[in-house]
């Protein structure tokens, strides 16, 4: 059975679709924004910390599901500018410190809001 994931702890669904869908133990993450739930605007124009702000707004919507960042299993990462890799990747490598998911990057022409980074997340049971 399928079942739609909302929390306060990560932005709100900006448009037609939820959060987060589990479906036959698999949580689908809609990409995350480096958006401030509380106030709905970019903690900054760094690359460093709107890349933290996304993980953290993962973890909320995960552990609002009942999972964990050691449940995640693939991440799609877009950015804006594919210059900014190396910097997206430390943040990364120091949330996802072993058993890492498998993970995709591109660059893409524009992301909503001006962002410079999105990510989009799927953990399994």
């Amino acid at each position: 059975m399928k079942r739609i994931i909302n929390t306060d702890k990560a932005p709100k669904a900006a448009g037609p679709y939820s959060q987060a869908v589990e479906i036959n133990g698999t949580l689908y993450v809609s990409g995350q924004l480096p958006l401030n739930p509380e106030t709905g605007k970019f903690v900054s124009d760094d690359i460093r910390e709107q890349t933290e702000q996304v993980l953290k707004n993962t973890e909320n919507i995960l552990k609002a599901a009942g999972y964990s960042l050691a449940d995640v299993v693939k991440s799609t990462v877009l950015l804006k500018d594919i210059g900014d890799f190396a910097a997206m990747n430390e943040v990364y490598a120091g949330v996802y410190t072993e058993n890492q998911p498998a993970r995709v990057a591109f660059q893409v022409a524009a992301l909503p809001m001006g962002a410079l980074v999105e990510i989009e997340t799927i953990a399994a049971k």
